[in-house]
């Protein structure tokens, strides 16, 4: 029989329950994934009580009512509050998304469980470690690159052309659809993830850009790119409704093209 030792401070604990507010009648339940790394101690679940009638309907609302109200020390990344930045985004209820976008009647349960981001390292409670996810888009140079002389003004592009970057310029980097990713979680370090690839194939695909057959060297590699195995937790999980599975399928068929 196989035997998993998980790591160290891996397993979390009960947390606090925390008291219901005072002569609250709607109240809905939460269960917040809780961890500092300063104290040394295991990661705990606490168990909150917001008042519905005081709060408003999204699941960030909720957090910034607990915060505000009930526990200045709960931390999480929050900002434009309206599905823009990505800040926010963190695992509810089992599934990647914003806490911005979330209603809480969306997650029709007495009990709305929140954790961070899968499989990426905890700074602090909800606030994921980034710094590899960024790094990674970086590598794809997310960039114009042209060798002939810039305009006076801008780079013309077609209507046609600007149409094809539709469902691909509208990632906000929010990191749902890379940290949903199994092949993620086990390539972490070399496959660059489904946010990575669709970013690479917008520039691929951009008729402004004259570097497409570089910017395809750089991601002919077995882990950088074909690690994905179609799984396609990436599309059921993006807040913003993109399918990076597809992006990552259309790069796959312009490498055999050029081997054509």
């Amino acid at each position: 029989m196989a035997q998993f030792n998980l790591p160290k401070n891996s397993q979390y604990t009960e947390g606090k329950t925390w008291p219901k507010p005072a002569g609250a009648k709607n109240l809905q339940e939460f269960r917040i994934y809780r961890w500092n790394q300063d104290d040394g101690a295991n990661p705990r679940i606490d168990t909150y009580y917001v008042d519905r009638d005081d709060c408003g309907p999204m699941v960030l609302d909720a957090l910034l009512w607990i915060k505000n109200k009930v526990d200045a020390t709960l931390t999480f990344r929050r900002s434009c509050r309206e599905g823009i930045c990505g800040s926010c985004a963190m695992n509810i209820m089992g599934q990647n998304t914003l806490a911005c976008t979330l209603g809480i009647d969306d997650c029709k349960s007495g009990q709305i469980k929140i954790y961070p981001l899968p499989h990426m390292p905890v700074l602090k409670d909800l606030v994921p470690d980034l710094t590899s996810f960024f790094a990674q888009h970086a590598a794809i140079e997310p960039w114009l690159q042209t060798e002939t002389p810039s305009p006076e003004k801008e780079w013309r592009q077609t209507p046609e052309d600007r149409a094809r970057l539709d469902g691909l310029y509208e990632c906000i980097l929010c990191a749902c659809c890379t940290t949903s990713c199994p092949s993620y979680w086990w390539n972490g370090d070399r496959f660059l993830g489904p946010a990575a690839l669709l970013q690479a194939y917008r520039w691929l695909i951009d008729s402004r850009d004259e570097n497409t057959g570089e910017r395809l060297d750089g991601l002919h590699d077995p882990f950088r790119l074909y690690r994905c195995h179609t799984i396609m937790n990436c599309a059921n999980t993006c807040p913003k409704g993109l399918n990076p599975a597809k992006a990552i399928a259309e790069i796959k068929k312009m490498m055999i093209a050029r081997e054509v």
